[in-house]
């Protein structure tokens, strides 16, 4: 009896140390688990931070862009009306200088005179339109091109081959390459 006292408590101090050791693992377990836990929320922070900060350059971002494109358009307004503006001054001079020629003390009768008044007034708009980019289109004698031309008809011809312009009915405008108006025109139609 005594020997299974003894192997009893033998046994039992085997398996209390066993235990210790088990318990100590378990608990440099749960350390480890929780310090990587630890690691993990302070790398979870440091990547919420980060994207907190990148959502806020964004929207700054995106709001200082929104600001530009609303400044832009505004300057691109006040230029278009600043140009129109300068082209409005310079035609209301043209508008006084109709103004005198129709006014009553200058009905003298002279028609020599007032054409040659109006001449004046002419030159002085076509150099004001010249002055802001505007070019008459005047394709007397080309090739008809639907792009710049407007056929109003076709007319034989004896001297302008089939296809091009015979006659300018009205003159078509351009403004820096760019097409305001087209040219309405008559095309030959070839010899009859």
């Amino acid at each position: 009896m005594l020997k299974n006292a003894v192997l009893a408590i033998g046994t039992a101090f085997a398996i209390n140390n066993s235990m210790e050791e088990t318990k100590n693992e378990i608990s440099e377990e749960v350390d480890r688990l929780v310090e990587e836990v630890e690691n993990s929320t302070e790398e979870q922070t440091k990547e919420s931070d980060a994207l907190a900060i990148a959502q806020d350059k964004y929207l700054r971002l995106f709001a200082e862009f929104e600001n530009y494109r609303t400044r832009t358009a505004k300057e691109q307004l006040e230029l278009i009306n600043t140009a129109n503006g300068k082209l409005l001054t310079k035609l209301s001079e043209v508008k006084d200088n109709f103004d005198r020629a129709f006014a009553e003390e200058n009905k003298t009768g002279d028609l020599a005179a007032f054409e040659k008044g109006v001449k004046l007034i002419q030159e002085q708009l076509n150099k004001i339109l010249n002055e802001f980019g505007l070019e008459a289109i005047d394709p007397t004698g080309e090739v008809f091109d639907p792009n710049f031309h407007e056929a109003l008809m076709n007319k034989p011809s004896e001297d302008i081959p089939e296809g091009n312009v015979i006659q300018v009915f009205q003159k078509g405008y351009k403004i820096k390459n760019k097409l305001l108006k087209t040219a309405k025109v008559i095309v030959s139609s070839g010899k009859q």
